[in-house]
C-alpha cells in the first residue's frame, strides 16, 4: 500500500472518534491495529499487544472514566522514515467529562482534555508498531493535582498549527517534504553544541509547545532560557541522532511543511544538575520524547513536544502517579 493509503487509514481510524460511539471506536481499533501490533503507551499504561490489548488496556478504561469521549485532531501526517519504513503520526486532544478513576487519577466530574500524540509503523494498511504519548502532567495541572512545583513556562492548552492546515488528506510534494526533512535534521544536529548551532534554523518568534511540566514559550530567546539549562542538567546529553548515546529515533519523516521524530527512549543523559526541583541523582536517564515541527520558508516556526515525564521520574525514584493520588 502507498503512503497515501496509510494516511487515509490513519485518518479513518481517528474519524471514528469524532463523536462518542464506543462500538464504532472499538471497531476502528480492530481494523487499524494488527493482531500482533506492539503498542507502547506512556506510563502508567506502558506495553500493550494488538488491537485487543489496545481495547482492554487503553480504550475501555477511557470509556469507563470519561463520559462523551471524543477526539479533536490538530496534525495528521504520513511519510517514509529514514530507515525506509512507512509511518503515520498525529496529535490532538481526547475530550470528555471525567466521571470515574483513570490511571489512579480521581474523577472531577468536569470537562477534561487529555493531550495525546501517536506514531504508527504501517504494513498493509495496519499499524504493526505504535507509540502513544500522553501529557499526564498537563492533565494533573488542569485538575489541580500536579505534585511538583509550577512549570518554568506557561502550561495552558496547546493549540494546533497557526495555519490550520495540519489535517490535509493528500501527501506533501516529495521535493518539498525532503527539504522540510533536511531543515529538521540539520537543526537537530546542532542541539547540545557550545555555539548553539540550532539557532539559525528557527524563526526569531518561534513557538515551542513543550510538555506541560516544562512549559511553553514564544520567541527563540525564551526557548533558549529553557533549552540550555535543560541540557546543562545532564552530562553526556544526546538525542536520537547523537553518536553520544545508544538511544535512537524509531522514526523521522516529513510530509509537506510538517516533520516529526520520536524515540522510546530518544534522549539520554546523566542527571548531574538540579532540575524540576530535584537535586542531582547521578542516574543515567532515558526520556521517551517526540516532536512535530512546522516550517515557513526555510525556518521552523512551531514545535510541539511530548516527554513521558512520569516514566523519567521513576528512574529517579519518584512516582508521580502515587504522589498525585495523595492530593
Amino acid at each position: 500500500m502507498s503512503t497515501a493509503d496509510d494516511k487515509a487509514a490513519y485518518q479513518s481510524f481517528w474519524e471514528a472518534f469524532r463523536h462518542p460511539d464506543a462500538d464504532a471506536q472499538r471497531a476502528a481499533v480492530t481494523r487499524f491495529f494488527a493482531d500482533t501490533a506492539a503498542v507502547n503507551v506512556s506510563h502508567p499504561i506502558n506495553d500493550l499487544s494488538g488491537a485487543a490489548g489496545v481495547i482492554e488496556g487503553f480504550l475501555n478504561p477511557l470509556f469507563r472514566a470519561f463520559e462523551g469521549l471524543y477526539f479533536r485532531p490538530d496534525i495528521q501526517i504520513a511519510g517514509t522514515s529514514y530507515d525506509g519504513t512507512d509511518w503515520t503520526s498525529g496529535m490532538g486532544y481526547l475530550v470528555g467529562t471525567h466521571r470515574r478513576d483513570w490511571c489512579g487519577i480521581k474523577p472531577t466530574d468536569k470537562l477534561t482534555y487529555i493531550r495525546i500524540g501517536d506514531f504508527h509503523r504501517m504494513e498493509n494498511g495496519q499499524a504493526v508498531e505504535s507509540y502513544i504519548y500522553l501529557d499526564i502532567p498537563e492533565l494533573l495541572i488542569q485538575i489541580g493535582r500536579y505534585p511538583l512545583s509550577a512549570p518554568q513556562g506557561s502550561c495552558f492548552m496547546t493549540p494546533g498549527p497557526a495555519t490550520h492546515d495540519g489535517l490535509r488528506a493528500e501527501i506533501g510534494d516529495a521535493a518539498h517534504s525532503a527539504e522540510t526533512y533536511r531543515i529538521m535534521v540539520d537543526m537537530l544536529a546542532g542541539l547540545a553544541t557550545e555555539d548553539e548551532a540550532w539557532r539559525p534554523f528557527w524563526h526569531p518568534n518561534m513557538m515551542w509547545y513543550g510538555p506541560a511540566a516544562f512549559g511553553r514559550f514564544v520567541g527563540i530567546e525564551e526557548f533558549q532560557k529553557f533549552q540550555v539549562p535543560f541540557e546543562n542538567a545532564f552530562e553526556g546529553w544526546g538525542g536520537g541522532m547523537s553518536p553520544k548515546t545508544p538511544t535512537k529515533h524509531f522514526t523521522r519523516f516529513a510530509d509537506g511543511d510538517y516533520s516529526c521524530i520520536g524515540g522510546w527512549p530518544s534522549l539520554q543523559g546523566t542527571h548531574t544538575g538540579p532540575y524540576l526541583g530535584f537535586e542531582p541523582t547521578g542516574v543515567t536517564t532515558r526520556f521517551r520524547v517526540c516532536d512535530w515541527y512546522r516550517r515557513e520558508g526555510d525556518l521552523l516556526v512551531e514545535n510541539w513536544v511530548f516527554v513521558d515525564l512520569p516514566d523519567a521520574l521513576l528512574q529517579w525514584g519518584y512516582d508521580m502517579m502515587a504522589e498525585q493520588a495523595k492530593l
